[in-house]
């Protein structure tokens, strides 16, 4: 059995800040905005410090991710 695995990269051109979320979204066929909506959501919702939590992950993300050439 041949397992894929998904590699996920940040998106070079369709990004609004380092192309995390979009980079995510393309990866698993999901629509960009979604993605961006979601995070926004859960990073205010949840209670406590889950803003700065949040910000940290995506900054890491950021750094860590490489770019994608294909999208």
């Amino acid at each position: 059995m041949i397992r894929m695995r998904h590699r996920v990269k940040r998106s070079r051109r369709d990004r609004w800040f380092m192309g995390v979320c979009s980079g995510i979204a393309h990866t698993y066929g999901w629509r960009p905005n979604v993605v961006r909506l979601a995070a926004a959501i859960l990073a205010i919702a949840i209670p406590g410090p889950s803003l700065v939590f949040s910000l940290l992950a995506y900054l890491a993300l950021g750094i860590l991710l490489p770019e994608s050439d294909e999208f």
